[in-house]
């Protein structure tokens, strides 16, 4: 191999390499202890929520369908508000609408 080819093939190699000794993330820590409904309704309104372009609906059928879709999706963030969902048409065919739909991916 000539002079010229080394060096870059040694520069690419290292630069691989370094790549490859890069520290991996540690996963967040696990909880042994069940959560209390206080705790996760908490954990929830501090987290943001997950979005969907779901531009013209009303907001009942859009929080009703983020609400059905990441409860299908098995989600932290998966609810369904029973006494809404009785009571609110619009919310109750979001609901339905996101869990049928992400149910099937």
């Amino acid at each position: 191999m000539t002079p010229n080819f080394r060096r870059p093939l040694l520069a690419a190699t290292l630069v691989i390499l370094a790549g490859c000794a890069a520290r991996p993330v540690a996963p967040p820590p696990v909880s042994t202890t069940p959560e209390s409904a206080v705790q996760a309704e908490a954990r929830r309104q501090q987290a943001s929520r997950p979005t969907y372009n779901l531009a013209g609906y009303p907001p009942a059928v859009r929080e009703g369908y983020i609400d059905g879709c990441e409860t299908a999706k098995a989600t932290r963030y998966g609810r369904k508000d029973a006494t809404r969902f009785a009571n609110d048409a619009q919310y109750q065919m979001g609901w339905n609408d996101g869990y049928g739909i992400c149910g099937k991916r």
